[in-house]
């Protein structure tokens, strides 16, 4: 009997300990979307898709640069290396996605990169940051 309620014991603390770690997440990337703000035109909570695995990070973006990070990723895109800026409904592997997403997809210099984000704010993103295909005038707004 003892050994059935260390069991459960064991199963609770590991959810808890898991529920904790995403709340701090988001706490986090929180912090880094507050941080951003007052240097950026536009900050959201988006997830950086990484093969199976979405990412969540903090994205924004000022006049000449995408920045998107987390406690374990500081990454950025001088806009005027994106060869290509497309949004879509669905991701380029496949996977799916819920209803509620929208696909943010760059390509720079051969490489694809994915951030699904809410509806609400990719439509806040292509007003700031247009689609462009490559070959096409490289005009942002300002």
């Amino acid at each position: 009997m003892s050994a059935l309620a260390t069991v459960i014991g064991v199963l609770v603390l590991a959810g808890l300990v898991v529920v904790y770690l995403k709340l701090r997440q988001k706490d986090i990337i929180g912090a880094l979307l507050e941080k951003r703000r007052g240097n950026s035109r536009l900050v959201s909570r988006a997830d950086y898709v990484e093969g199976a695995e979405l990412i969540p990070v903090a994205m924004a973006l000022t006049n000449d640069s995408l920045y998107y990070e987390n406690p374990d990723l500081e990454a950025s895109f001088e806009l005027n290396r994106i060869d290509e800026i497309e949004y879509s409904d669905e991701l380029v592997t496949g996977k799916n996605h819920t209803d509620a997403t929208r696909v943010l997809r760059l390509r720079s210099h051969g490489a694809t990169f994915e951030f699904l984000m809410e509806k609400p704010e990719a439509q806040k993103w292509e007003s700031a940051l247009p689609a462009r295909r490559l070959g096409t005038a490289r005009a942002h707004a300002s």
